[in-house]
Order: C-alpha cells, then structure tokens, then sequence
C-alpha cells in the first residue's frame, strides 16, 4: 500500500538538491521492513538503485583505509583472519551502546557520502527513470534533501520479527536490531513523502511501489 505525506502535497514536484535530470527517491525505513523488495521493483521499471550499505561494503575491504581507521579505534578483535571488518560482532557491540554507535557514524558517515553523491551523479549520465537511494541513515545524515521524494518502507513489528530471523539472524539479535532503530522512527515519518506498507503480498507491494513511481515520473504529488 501507498499511502502520500500530506508534506509531498506542494502542488509541484520537489526536487533534490544534487540538481540531477533524473528523479531521485530515498527508500529509508527499518532494517526487515521490505525495501530491497522495494528497490529491486524501482530497478526492474528502470530506475538505477544506489545501495549505500553496498557502497559501506566496498570500502570496508581489507586493509581498505575506512577499515583500519575503524579497527584502529574499536579494537583489534573486530578483525577477521582474512583481514576484512567483523561487521557482525561490531554491529553487536554499536547497538548496544548508542556513544559507540554514534562515534563509528562519526567515522563511516563521511566517506560514505562522499562516494554516493558521485554514483548518483555518474548514474544520473546514464539516463535512468529515476534514481534510488537506499540509506537507512539518509535522514540523519542529512541527505533527504537530495531527494524529490523520499519513501518510508514500514510493516507490522511482528512481520520485520520474523523476516530478520527467517534470514538467520538470531531472534536476540534481531530483537536488538529493531529496538536500537525504534527512536528513529518519528524522525523518518517526519521526512517521509510517502509511506510504502509492505505487509501485503509481494504482488500487492510491487503494484503499490508501480503507482508511486508513476506518479514521481509524471510530476504528480496526489
């Protein structure tokens, strides 16, 4: 389901700051409430999906600048014998402690934004529907203003429960994840333009996701 922010109402479209031809579309939301289902909808219509979790990944190879400032400061046990971050045992340690969290944003955010900014740019060359960002921390980072729009995926709490356990993760872990993530919620409701409910069937979703991005090509805010 589609539900429009009375925020995206302006009577003509926004448009984000990065001055793309391309529309850009932030897909925020809670870790297993559905925006890779989402995104890869937006990609098979033609938009081009900028990942910045995969873009984290990129830069956290090993012996990668961004991750031996980060083990240099959290701590040689984060290493893995391959040389590469532990990202899961990190994640354990950051969710659990909002000032460590805070300060490894303080060493990932930066450089991080540095190289979406230039994937949206050479992605908007290439002609795309739209451009997607999917940043989980894109309003607190600042980036909502890089959007025309920017989408909020949400679904029931015990529909995210059971998706983040069906992948493996363990429910402690998961139960983890979702509470740490809880207080940012008014802030992206706030930001939303609009709200994709995912509880529905993949079918339903996909037909939602269609409306919104057809309205986004068309200009149209209601």
């Amino acid at each position: 389901m589609d539900r429009e922010r009375t925020a995206s109402r302006s009577g003509t479209p926004r448009r984000g700051s990065l001055g793309t031809r391309a529309p850009v579309i932030g897909v925020i939301g809670p870790i297993g409430s559905g925006k890779s289902t989402v995104s890869a909808r937006l990609a098979e219509r033609g938009a081009v999906v900028v990942d910045a979790d995969q873009l984290t990944r990129q830069l956290m190879t090993p012996s990668a600048g961004l991750t031996e400032e980060i083990i240099a400061r959290f701590g040689v046990e984060f290493r893995l014998p391959d040389g590469s971050l532990d990202r899961a045992a990190l994640g354990r340690l950051v969710f659990s402690d909002v000032d460590r969290l805070a300060e490894l944003e303080s060493i990932v955010h930066p450089v991080v934004e540095e190289l979406e900014r230039a994937t949206i740019l050479a992605a908007d060359s290439r002609g795309p529907v739209a451009i997607v960002v999917e940043a989980i921390k894109l309003v607190e980072a600042g980036h909502a203003g890089w959007c025309d729009e920017v989408w909020l995926v949400v679904c029931a709490p015990d529909t995210q429960l059971a998706r983040l356990v069906g992948r493996g993760m363990p429910e402690t872990d998961a139960r983890q994840r979702i509470a740490a993530q809880a207080a940012s919620l008014p802030l992206w409701h706030a930001a939303a333009t609009r709200v994709i409910e995912t509880d529905g069937t993949l079918d339903e979703v996909r037909a939602a996701v269609d409306v919104a991005l057809d309205r986004v090509i068309s200009g149209r805010t209601g």
